[in-house]
């Protein structure tokens, strides 16, 4: 492989793929690195939504930041980012370099920029109109910025709180800002050299002193003429001021902005390096590699010197040597980005579930979290999703953390709190009746909401929400077995099944009911439902959610009567036109982009589904669709993913999907094979074990699997086992231009696997 290595990086810049000249004097060495194939910008514009951020952050850290503007067209900078606390929000605090009149000084300048140059690990801009150069460079929770001016005239630093309290103390500006649910981000900002002046900017105007409070607070300090460089160092903390200096002293004290961003690097290629590609284009290598950096955007540890603040019941507790983690959005995670951890990160995966039962014990009810957030638990999206990463974990021999408590707490978020989506209420009228009739009732278009604790907005989503219900509920039975629950283990089971009481079997679509339990009439598949289809669905209309079985994919096939309905109806999928323009279609259903047909690659829901002719004995248009649908929807470019990211959600499937096996059902600890894209992958595991996967003359043409062996033993269903992936070995495809109709169609090794499992 290392010819082929050689070859490719012969011929191609890397650099040219994301927009950035480059020269032909790059060293070879610098190129081979990980991080070197990572675009942040890959995804910053897409059709409707903004998928991604072009984010500069260290693995899992509290500290991130991006440019802070409209979009990535937007032409101005709105100032200069110190922490983002959140995957979509602004920057908390904002530094803004200055040089000019006082009278057109502002809480945050507005730049005219270029040059732009940004890293997983480092931010480099000119802010062309004033002639100030930035660099900056960031550590886990803390970070520096340089600025050079090229004028003579008096630089002023202003350092704004968008909802807090400033101070200066002749050393240092420091503070907080105030977020949601009374939770404050502190900051300690240290200047290498002392201003002449700190003033106060309220609405326009300097004023003399040290400290601003309230709605824009905002500092300004001035510096002499002829002052040509800058350096400041700042850390930040959820804990509070004194813990944001220590923070800042133990990272970055005594370093230079190049220093840190050479252990930044550092620490980037130590993780992207976990998995090591060769062959494929050099698209391909930049689109796995940027996937892998989103991958490591979320959850963040907020562990702080052994401590950590949690919103979850507003205290600061000890972590015990644990680190804590939290801003995790589960509905979108627990499919693959979860199950990606388990593979090469193990003690994190481990930590982040032992996390989930912590926010549990610390909320008011024990429930664990859908959808934990710096903030606590915003209970977003529909089901209750955490108790899927606590049984694929646990499946996959992964420990320290406590099952019998996850299982109580899972059990609560779904026996206690409502089914509602977006809710943390109790359980009431809703619940009631999905326990007695296994379903959620659906109401007609028109008809009033009656019940309080169904969102204004999303709505009941009865469809998803008894679909997602089910699987939970699987996944609940899969744990009592585990601890000898016996009895609610068969109760679990049972209602695990209630998927069929949607079930449509003249359309074969899950199909809304109402309270007497007649089918919703009339009825559109695609619109019905109003915005986001949420009336009967959830940001997906029924096309999508008519696979949403992922626990039971044989029971689906017999509903659908046999595998030749069921791969007929998932070829209809692909082909069926949108009916209507892309206008109204999009007006409606905005997180239903990336199409084919009906298909959407743009939302999470859809991941597994080109998985699914596996189930059915065709797994030669699971690669087919895998390969289509990738190189059309992910590239490395601004308008690369589809839909929303969701901060490692979607680019976790891109990860599996590029190695050439996914995880369709979390909680089996088996893996469906698609197709490879590059010729050679090795997976590091640690303690020097490695899993490999060969797959000479793989590309965009010889994408069907001609025949495939596992350390030697031809393979002859398109599944494998996490056992086999965890203890090393080799995965080895021979791979054509044309299908080979004939692989992997016994669908009896699936069975033989369940059974295996289960013994």
């Amino acid at each position: 492989m290392s010819k082929l290595k050689s070859n490719l990086i012969a011929v191609f810049c890397i650099t040219a793929l994301i927009g950035i000249a480059c020269s032909s004097e790059e060293s070879d060495s610098r190129q081979n690195e990980a991080v070197d194939f990572v675009n942040p910008y890959m995804g910053n514009i897409s059709h409707l939504l903004v998928p991604t951020f072009p984010t500069i952050h260290l693995p899992n850290s509290l500290l991130r930041v991006y440019p802070q503007r409209r979009d990535f067209t937007e032409t101005e900078l709105f100032g200069l980012p110190l922490v983002v606390t959140s995957h979509r929000g602004s920057s908390a605090f904002n530094l803004s370099p200055y040089q000019g009149s006082e009278g057109e000084l502002n809480s945050v300048i507005q730049y005219s920029y270029d040059l732009e140059n940004l890293t997983p690990y480092s931010y480099s801009v000119y802010l062309d109109e004033l002639q100030i150069n930035v660099d900056y460079g960031i550590s886990h929770q803390s970070a520096a910025y340089e600025l050079q001016f090229e004028k003579n005239a008096a630089p002023y630093l202003i350092v704004n709180s968008e909802e807090g309290e400033l101070s200066w103390n002749g050393e240092a500006i420091s503070g907080y800002q105030l977020l949601q649910n009374n939770t404050r981000v502190y900051l300690y900002l240290l200047p290498e050299d002392l201003p002449q002046v700190i003033t106060v900017l309220e609405e326009g105007v300097l004023g003399e002193g040290n400290a601003a409070k309230g709605r824009n607070a905002t500092l300004v300090a001035k510096y002499p003429e002829g002052t040509k460089k800058l350096n400041l160092k700042y850390g930040i903390s959820f804990i509070d001021e004194d813990q944001a200096r220590k923070n800042m002293e133990r990272e970055v004290s005594g370093k230079s902005v190049s220093e840190i961003q050479s252990m930044g690097r550092d620490i980037w290629n130590k993780a992207l390096g976990k998995i090591k590609v060769d062959g494929g284009s050099m698209d391909d290598r930049f689109v796995f590699y940027t996937s892998l950096y989103r991958c490591y955007e979320r959850p963040v540890c907020i562990s702080e010197d052994g401590r950590y603040y949690s919103a979850f019941d507003g205290a600061i507790h000890n972590d015990e040597g644990r680190p804590f983690y939290t801003d995790d959005w589960i509905w979108d995670s627990y499919r693959a980005h979860h199950p990606l951890r388990t593979i090469i990160d193990i003690k994190k995966e481990e930590d982040i579930l032992n996390s989930f039962v912590l926010m549990a014990e610390q909320m008011d009810n024990f429930w664990l979290p859908t959808f934990p957030e710096i903030t606590g638990d915003s209970r977003r999206m529909n089901s209750n999703h955490g108790v899927a990463s606590v049984i694929d974990a646990y499946r996959k021999g992964l420990g320290n953390f406590d099952l019998e408590k996850a299982y109580e707490a899972a059990k609560g978020a779904i026996t206690e709190k409502t089914l509602a989506p977006w809710s943390g209420k109790p359980a009431g009228e809703l619940d009631l009746f999905y326990k007695e009739n296994g379903y959620i009732p659906a109401l007609y278009e028109g008809e009033e909401e009656t019940i309080p604790e169904v969102h204004s907005f999303e709505r009941r989503q009865p469809v998803a929400v008894t679909l997602g219900t089910s699987y939970d509920q699987w996944c609940l039975a899969q744990i009592a077995n585990e601890l000898g629950k016996t009895d609610e283990a068969e109760f679990f089971t049972k209602s695990s099944f209630n998927y069929r009481n949607l079930f449509n079997r003249e359309t074969h679509f899950f199909h809304p009911k109402d309270n007497e339990g007649n089918f919703i009439m009339p009825f559109d598949y695609k619109f019905s439902g109003g915005m986001g289809a949420r009336g009967f669905y959830g940001e997906n209309n029924a096309w999508i959610y008519r696979w949403d079985v992922q626990h039971n994919i044989p029971d689906l096939i017999n509903l659908m009567g046999g595998n030749e309905n069921f791969v007929n109806n998932l070829d209809v999928m692909f082909k069926e036109p949108l009916g209507m323009g892309k206008y109204h279609f999009y007006a409606q259903l905005p997180d239903h982009t990336g199409n084919v047909g009906q298909f959407s690659m743009a939302n999470e829901p859809s991941l597994h589904i080109p998985y699914l002719y596996n189930y059915a004995g065709q797994p030669w248009k699971t690669q087919k669709s895998l390969r289509k649908l990738i190189n059309e929807w992910f590239r490395s470019d601004l308008m690369g993913v589809p839909g929303d990211e969701d901060g490692g959600g979607m680019s976790s499937f891109v990860v599996f999907s590029s190695l050439g096996f996914y995880p369709v059902t979390p909680g089996l600890p088996i893996y469906s094979i698609g197709t490879p894209f590059f010729e050679y992958s090795a997976i590091d595991l640690g303690n020097g074990v490695i899993f490999e996967i060969e797959a000479e003359g793989a590309s965009s043409e010889n994408k069907y699997i001609q025949a495939a062996s596992l350390n030697g033993e031809e393979i002859e269903g398109p599944w494998i086992l996490h056992e086999d992936i965890i203890k090393g070995g080799k995965l080895i495809f021979e791979m054509g231009p044309k299908a080979n109709k004939s692989w992997g169609t016994n669908p009896e090794r699936y069975t033989l696997m369940l059974d295996s499992l289960s013994n």
